[in-house]
Order: structure tokens, then C-alpha cells, then sequence
């Protein structure tokens, strides 16, 4: 193994799978042995043996299942424990026992009730029998981040000369900083005389939210395996994340210079497998996987990435199979992002047009979480219906609820001047009608339609309001857009009022 291969132990199966709510039946736990191994781990620790015939089965079953990657199964420093996880990894083509104890002051004597002497001993004969089952063994000393150097030292020296290859160090709490961890492996593999035939390995909880730095910190130090999950699940706070510390040490190559085998492209696969099979789903703002981890509100983020995405992503979302980069509409937007949008969408409008659509926008956008694309055609599809119109909705307020009648206050300009009127009706709707015709009286025009159908989803989705006025057998159909569905329904009666204007043929309106 070269001295920059870091090695990738994932144990989504068993440390991920102790997560409240986070177990997995057989079937579920071979699709996510197969994706881990589609992803480039190096080892998989398919579970703890002993636990339940449950664990035994799947560490059974994964063993058999692998083609490249070893396999580990977990047991505590007892006989039972090293022994049922050897006949578990049976069929494993590269199995490995991987063997703990507690080696800290507090966990020796309040969970273990022995002597830091017995303990030694425990590593002995714990490691011995492992080694005797098969080749590969590795060695954790539990809670090594609040053991006592010069006793962690002769547990990890105990540990190799019984047989172990790989010692773990895990910071099994959360309770290290990347100076403290990092100075651990650079102490334990200065001073243990037999350091030299063994990985060091890392384990980290998230607890304080440093299990990658940590992580990352203790690579610097000389570790050369790591034990992660994919996103992070586990107990507690969780542990370091696969994908961070992969993407960290491939996008940070410059000053880590390690490589691992990970196959990137992987990264989202699996990252959507565990969510789905463990129900854990994975916030919008998480590194690497979240949903927002490529998308773009900020108007001068969407600028710079529009002439050159490397300007505020570090790494390609493709990089790590999230597919493309997305610039999201909202009020952070500027005209840059507005205006690609547009051409996205097939519109191509005058400097005026622009400016105005954009001001409308600028609205919706306050009023609404996300701007999607049909808000977009419907926003400007309403401004070109309603654009030169001669009567045009300025104002609506309206009042309502369960003791009527409503009343409606709607102001139109008509013709460049600005008029008022308030009416009352049977309900929202009838009283803002009754409004429309008094201000502009057509008495032989009928209502024959109105229909209202939501642009997108979400209580604060725009409203679609579609009229259809009738008068002398002429037919007309006007639209309006709006996240108020009221103003929405002013602005498309008004609509379909003007078409009705356009095909009397007059010159002016009526007084």
C-alpha cells in the first residue's frame, strides 16, 4: 500500500444502521453492500455478529454477496463475539474481525470494571483468537480520545504484537479537536515501537460537528484508513460523512496529497439509496449531497456562475452524480440570472419589457419561497396579454369571510386615469366583478366561465384565473396571473374586458 492510499472502511451497515429508526432488513442491507462496493470502499463492516440472528445473517449474506471489498464484522474483546463473527464471515473472499475494548480511565472502570492490567490481557487473548480465525484483524481501543497516552500506547503495542494490522482510534464521543486528535496519531505512531506494522485507522463522531476535520487531522498525521458513513448517519450526532472526506481529499489535493478509491460519480447514488432505504433524508444544506449544495439564489453568485460556474463551485455537481447546477429564482435573483431564465424559456423581450417583467418578478419573488418556471411564463404571458391594454387593474383590495356580504375596493386606470369604486357582492369574486362593472359599464356582457387552477405547487403557488365574457355572440377569453387569487381573477376579467372593447370596434370607451 503507498503511503498516500487512504483507505475507505465505510460502516453504514452497522455503525450508520445504530441510528434511532435507521435499521435495515437483509434485502435492503445487500443493495447497500453492492452500491458501497459500486462506489469504491475499500472495506465494509456489514454488522455485529453476535447482536441478533438478524446481524449474523446480513454479515453472512454480505460476505458472500462481495466481490472486492473486505468484509468486517464487529465482536468485543470475548470469546463468543470473535468467534460467532468468524463463522459469519465464512463465505468472505477477504474477511476481517474487527475486535474493540475500552481503553479510557472512565469507560475501564465504570463499564468494564477492570484493571488497566486485565485489560491488557483482554487485548491478548481477544486479538490472538482473531488472528487464529483469519488473516485480517483490526484493533479499536474505544474511546481512545480520553485514554491515557502512555497507557494507549502499550494497549495499541499489545495489539500488534497479538496479530493486529489495523488499530483504530476512535474519538468514540465527539469529544476531540483536529489539534488534539491529530497530535494523538502523530504521538502513538511516534512512540510505539511496533507502529510500523499496522494502518492507523480513524473513527469520529460528529457530537461537536468536527468528525471530518478530525478526521482530515488525524490523515495529516499519518492515518492511512478512515471509518465513515454515507451522510454521515450514526449514533448521536453521527459520524464523519464518506463524501465529504472523499470530495475534501480529491478537491484539496494540494495541501492533503492522498487518494482513496472512491468513484465520485457514486457519491449522490448512494447517498439517495440510504436515504431511501433508512427514511433519514438528508437537509437541503448538507455538504457534497444536499439539494442546495450546487443551486444558486444570490444574484451576484448567478452572475459570476453565468460566465464562469468556477467562480462559486469548487467542485462539478457531476463530479459527484448530482447532475447539473441549478441558479434558483428568488429575491436574491438579479437581472443576469432573470434574463438567462427568459432565454431558457424561449422569450426574447425589448429593454421596457425586460425591466418591467423583472419588477414583477422582484414581487412575486418576495411573496413566494421559490420562483419556478411556470411562474415565469405565466408572470410574462400575463404582463404581454395585459401590456397595452387601455383598462388595466391597479389596485384590489377585498374583504371577506363567513358573514357576508363581501366588498370589494378596485381601482382601474382607464385610459391613463385612475378610478375607484367599492361594491359589495356574493361573495370575494361577485363583489370584485360588481367593482369592474360599475367602473366600466357592459350591461349585454355575460360571464360564461371562470376557472382557477394553481401555476405550481404550494399554498403560496401563483393562481391561473381564465374569464370568458359573452356579449351579442361575440366570445371572449382573458387570463390573469397572480399569487393572490383575487387579483389574479381582476386582472383576468379585465382582460378578457379589453378584448371584448377591441371587438365592439370603438373608438373610445364608454363614459
Amino acid at each position: 500500500m503507498s503511503q498516500n492510499q487512504i483507505l475507505i472502511f465505510d460502516t453504514t451497515l452497522r455503525d450508520g444502521e445504530q441510528s434511532p429508526g435507521c435499521s435495515m432488513n437483509l434485502e435492503e442491507k445487500l443493495r447497500v453492500a453492492a452500491q458501497l462496493e459500486a462506489l469504491g470502499v475499500d472495506i465494509i463492516e456489514a454488522g455485529f455478529a453476535i447482536a441478533s440472528e438478524g446481524d449474523f445473517e446480513a454479515v453472512h449474506a454480505v460476505a458472500g454477496q462481495c466481490e472486492k471489498a473486505i468484509v468486517a464484522s464487529l465482536a468485543r474483546a470475548a470469546r463468543a463475539d470473535i468467534e460467532r463473527a468468524g463463522a459469519a464471515l465464512k463465505p468472505a473472499k477477504r474477511p476481517r474481525i474487527h475486535t474493540f475494548i475500552a481503553t479510557s480511565p472512565l469507560h475501564m472502570q465504570v463499564k468494564l470494571n477492570k484493571s488497566p492490567e486485565q485489560v491488557l490481557e483482554s487485548i491478548r487473548e481477544s486479538v490472538s483468537l482473531a488472528r487464529n480465525l483469519v488473516d485480517d484483524v483490526e484493533w479499536s481501543a474505544e474511546d481512545a480520545t480520553r485514554s491515557e497516552p502512555d497507557f494507549l500506547a502499550r494497549a495499541i503495542e499489545t495489539a500488534i504484537k497479538a496479530g493486529a494490522r489495523t488499530i483504530n482510534l476512535p474519538d468514540t464521543v465527539g469529544y476531540g479537536t483536529p489539534e488534539t486528535y491529530g497530535a494523538m496519531f502523530r504521538d502513538m505512531i511516534g512512540r510505539v515501537p511496533n507502529a510500523d506494522q499496522a494502518v492507523f485507522s480513524t473513527h469520529c463522531h460528529n457530537d461537536l460537528g468536527l468528525a471530518v476535520a478530525n478526521t482530515l487531522a488525524a490523515v495529516a498525521a499519518g492515518a492511512r484508513q478512515v471509518e465513515s458513513t454515507i451522510n454521515g448517519i450514526g449514533e448521536r450526532a453521527g459520524n464523519a460523512a464518506v463524501e465529504e472526506i472523499a470530495m475534501a481529499l480529491k478537491v484539496r489535493h494540494d495541501v492533503l496529497p492522498y487518494r482513496t478509491g472512491i468513484v465520485s460519480t457514486e457519491i449522490t447514488r448512494a447517498s439517495r439509496l440510504i436515504s431511501a432505504v433508512t427514511g433519514m433524508h438528508v437537509q437541503p444544506n448538507k455538504a457534497i449531497v444536499g439539494a442546495n449544495a450546487f443551486a444558486h439564489e444570490s444574484g451576484i453568485h448567478q452572475d459570476g456562475m453565468l460566465k464562469d460556474s468556477s467562480t462559486y463551485e469548487i467542485m462539478t455537481p457531476e463530479s459527484v452524480g448530482q447532475g447539473h447546477s441549478s441558479l434558483v429564482l428568488g429575491k436574491h435573483s438579479g437581472r443576469a440570472a432573470f434574463k438567462d431564465k427568459l432565454s431558457q424559456l424561449g422569450y426574447d423581450l425589448a429593454d421596457n419589457e425586460f425591466l418591467d417583467a423583472f419588477k414583477r418578478f422582484k414581487d412575486l419573488a418576495d411573496a413566494k419561497k421559490q420562483v419556478f418556471d411556470e411562474d415565469i411564463v405565466a408572470l410574462v404571458d400575463d404582463e404581454v396579454l395585459r401590456g397595452h391594454d387601455r383598462i388595466q387593474v391597479t389596485e384590489v383590495e377585498v374583504y371577506c369571510g363567513s358573514n357576508g356580504p363581501q366588498r370589494a375596493i378596485l381601482t382601474l386606470n382607464i385610459d391613463g386615469e385612475e378610478v375607484t369604486a367599492a361594491t359589495r357582492g356574493n361573495g370575494p369574486v361577485d363583489a370584485l366583478f360588481n367593482a369592474v362593472r360599475k367602473l366600466v359599464p357592459h350591461d349585454d356582457a355575460s360571464l360564461q366561465l371562470y376557472e382557477v387552477s394553481a401555476v405550481t405547487a404550494g399554498t403560496d403557488a401563483q393562481a391561473e384565473v381564465s374569464v370568458v365574457l359573452a356579449e351579442n355572440g361575440r366570445t371572449v377569453r382573458g387570463v390573469g396571473a397572480h399569487n393572490d387569487t383575487l387579483v389574479a381573477s381582476a386582472r383576468a376579467y379585465v382582460n378578457a374586458l379589453n378584448k371584448l372593447v377591441v371587438k365592439r370596434g370603438r373608438s373610445a370607451l364608454a363614459a
